[in-house]
């Protein structure tokens, strides 16, 4: 199939789906949505199982071979979801959240890729699953940010207190970025090369692989040992490349904000001015791309300053609403595709009975993780700063903490990896990606359609206006 055949498809499956959703299930769009393909996806393989060799189906996995999705959405989707999310986080509100959401973009996905590593390397273990520790890791960062596609999507409405709000989108705009270089930068330690946000890009491969070797010159070592240890020259290399790639994104991010900037205020004329915003992103993120830095990183930081700055310095009221209507109309538009394509994955899982359940128990387990590295951040800030937070924060932020498209994404380009490396171990392929899909999965339509009911039990609806901490 060619482009527009698999976007006219797509597009025509998410408009039904929609339509289904907001006439009848009544569900949030982005939950809605899923979980409609999913179902259709599933009607699919059942009709399979009655009628072996269906047309239907094989045209089906046909389109989802088409798609190759770490390419559609980590080189394709992502830049322009992320600067149309941050392009409505307030810069003030986000200042005075600073070091929780600076600790947990951080931090808090380092620790949740070591928790739900260790608790994964259990869990396979009593399955009887053979999995290398470095393996159990990268599901750990698979599934340690947060995804803020999800997250905002749903909380635009939930009428949450705004710090909460805040706190939860900051969180999630950023530890997506940092994520994705935690998920690289495991994949060179386990010798796979770099994916990630530059699947396609041989250069990146390289680069991963040249700090990797220099690594094993100056200190032979195992890739990960099965107790999980990592010499202090394998940390030193990660920090050299989680500070190129991360640091390096956020620079970037911030001279194309400023340029557009710049250009937005020297002229009124909403049609060049959209224009410009959407050069930003797709220009910047393919500049990004080819620099080896972090381009969702990248994207925050300049849709927070054309948000913010550029909002109130450099635009007239026409064009700041013109902006607003088309980023809000591609935002949905992209968000509509992306759930869809994430229930229709389904056709591509493999249906493994340890594997299913290996996933079930890894939702916990994903839990847990989080708990403690919200829990903690919190605490910490707390002691720190003197300063009080929202009652149940750390409840909500645990339970809000949704997974989305990019963890799929990520758990695809490893499978593809483990693949084309023709490694013995390529059924931990089909297992981390069975697995990061139950708990995506887990996470939209039960977190999705709880935490409303869960925020008015806390009594914490219709705080929006008053809450500031």
């Amino acid at each position: 199939m060619n482009f527009f055949d698999i976007a006219g498809i797509l597009v025509a499956l998410a408009a039904a789906f929609a339509f289904i959703n907001h006439k009848l299930l009544k569900l949030p769009t982005t939950v809605g949505l899923m979980l409609l393909a999913m179902l259709h996806a599933i009607t699919l393989l059942l009709i399979d199982r009655f009628v072996p060799g269906s047309v239907v189906l094989t045209s089906a996995e046909t389109l989802i071979g088409s798609i190759d999705f770490d390419q559609t959405l980590m080189q394709g989707m992502l830049g322009y979801l992320l600067f149309a999310g941050a392009l409505h986080v307030n810069l003030n509100d986000l200042k005075q959240q600073t070091a929780v959401i600076a600790l947990l973009a951080t931090v808090g996905v380092l620790a949740t890729t070591f928790i739900v590593g260790g608790l994964t390397w259990f869990i396979t273990g009593w399955l009887g699953i053979e999995v290398r520790f470095i393996y159990c890791l990268i599901f750990g960062s698979i599934v340690a940010p947060t995804d803020p596609i999800a997250v905002l999507g749903i909380f635009k409405s939930l009428g949450a207190p705004k710090s909460l709000e805040t706190k939860i989108a900051g969180e999630s705009l950023f530890n997506d970025g940092v994520g994705v270089v935690v998920f690289i930068a495991l994949l060179g330690i386990a010798g796979l090369g770099g994916h990630g946000e530059s699947h396609a890009d041989g250069n990146q491969q390289e680069e991963t692989s040249r700090v990797v070797q220099q690594s094993e010159q100056e200190q032979p070592h195992e890739e990960v040992q099965a107790g999980g240890e990592v010499t202090e020259t394998n940390a030193s290399d990660v920090a050299k490349l989680f500070a190129l790639e991360a640091g390096g994104g956020i620079a970037l991010g911030f001279v194309l904000g400023v340029l557009a900037f710049l250009l937005l205020r020297s002229i009124d004329h909403y049609a060049t001015e959209i224009l410009i915003s959407l050069a930003v992103v797709t220009g910047g993120y393919a500049l990004a791309m080819k620099l080896h830095l972090s381009g969702p990183l990248a994207m925050v930081v300049a849709g927070l300053i054309l948000g913010n700055h550029g909002r109130t310095l450099a635009m007239s009221d026409r064009t700041r609403q013109h902006l607003d209507t088309f980023w809000e109309l591609v935002d949905e538009l992209l968000n509509a595709v992306l759930f869809v394509l994430i229930g229709l994955e389904v056709l591509v899982l493999s249906f493994h009975e340890k594997y299913l359940l290996a996933g079930a128990l890894a939702i916990p387990a994903a839990l847990l993780a989080r708990f403690l590295s919200v829990g903690t951040v919190v605490t910490v800030v707390k002691k720190v700063t003197g300063r009080e937070f929202t009652p149940h924060a750390i409840k909500v932020m645990t339970w809000g903490g949704l997974r989305g498209g990019i963890s799929v994404a990520l758990a695809l380009s490893l499978k593809e990896e483990i693949h084309a490396q023709q490694s013995q171990y390529d059924n931990v392929g089909e297992l981390i990606l069975t697995m990061t899909y139950v708990v995506v999965a887990f996470s939209i339509l039960v977190g999705g359609l709880t935490i409303g009911p869960m925020l008015s039990r806390l009594g914490l609806t219709g705080q929006s206006k008053t809450d500031s901490h």
